[in-house]
């Protein structure tokens, strides 16, 4: 069987999120917002690298919090983690 190689030019296609990480990311980017929270100071607050937070909510990079993420936002952001999930499935 031939090796398959990419073709000159051609770029990889970007993983896109889930529907339930999208959703947990703009649930922390509307909490983040309504308390007063840049991209930036989140990141540092949480002792991330200054971007942590801009790859998360980017729709550029496949990047999405897992549950310690999460639950360190949560802890800063005073509010509990079951705030960045929907109700019902999706």
């Amino acid at each position: 069987m031939p090796k398959k190689t990419a073709k000159k030019g051609h770029k990889k296609s970007i993983k896109e999120v889930s529907v339930l990480d999208q959703y947990v990311i703009d649930q922390v980017k509307k909490i983040r917002i309504e308390k007063g929270y840049s991209q930036a100071d989140l990141s540092f607050d949480l002792n991330y690298s200054d971007s942590f937070i801009s790859q998360m909510e980017s729709k550029v990079t496949p990047a999405h919090y897992n549950i310690a993420h999460l639950n360190a936002i949560a802890k800063l952001l005073k509010c509990t983690i079951h705030d960045f999930f929907p109700k019902d499935p999706l």
